[in-house]
């Protein structure tokens, strides 16, 4: 476990009702400046993937990418972690539907609503909207699942549906596929097509 994994941990046991003083120890010792909180690891896994890819460290940086289990809890992370707690810079990514819930978290804590960026519908759609169906099946083979996409396309609840919308609702079918495609299709981007939100989110870091 990185230091970084450990002061996740620890914010996350604190969010849940723990004692926070490991938190705060571990903040203050690994000069953490920012908290980038995000939905889910998915999120995460796509954001330490692009800053890899650019050869950027953001624990270095003083910057931890958090998933808060659903945009409900921003609120919550947003006063441990900004102005009323750890004082952290704050910024996020989102989707589109769940803008108030960060808006209303990041104004309570203090936060500039500016450091909110947002998805039209969620990432997902984001990376296989500008990578192309026909790219993500390729990576989907690459990675070994292509006879699951080919079984789960077959399901009648897909019929009609557009090609865009039927790969991101696969990506969502069995536990652990959303964090591993979240790394596949961003390091599969080409560098200079970034969905919009997630290079605006790296650029203001």
């Amino acid at each position: 476990m990185t230091d970084m994994e450990a002061f996740r941990n620890a914010v996350t046991a604190w969010a849940t009702g723990g004692p926070g003083d490991s938190a705060h120890e571990l903040a203050a010792r690994l000069s953490v400046r920012t908290a980038v909180l995000v939905e889910g690891p998915s999120d995460v896994a796509a954001v330490n993937a692009l800053a890899e890819s650019r050869g950027r460290n953001l624990a270095a940086e003083g910057a931890c990418v958090l998933s808060i289990g659903g945009a409900m809890s921003v609120g919550h992370y947003a006063r441990l972690l900004g102005s009323p707690g750890l004082g952290l810079r704050l910024t996020g990514l989102c989707d589109e539907a769940e803008r108030p819930y960060y808006a209303r978290g990041f104004e309570r804590a203090g936060a500039s609503q500016q450091s909110i960026y947002v998805c039209a519908a969620d990432l997902e759609d984001e990376l296989i909207r500008v990578l192309g169906v026909t790219r993500v099946e390729e990576l989907v083979q690459a990675e070994g699942d292509l006879r699951a996409l080919k079984t789960f396309l077959r399901q009648p609840a897909q019929r009609g549906r557009a090609p865009q919308q039927q790969f991101r609702r696969f990506l969502g079918t069995k536990k652990g596929r959303k964090i591993h495609y979240g790394r596949v299709l961003t390091e599969a981007l080409d560098p200079e097509r970034v969905p919009a939100p997630l290079d605006d989110l790296l650029a203001g870091l």
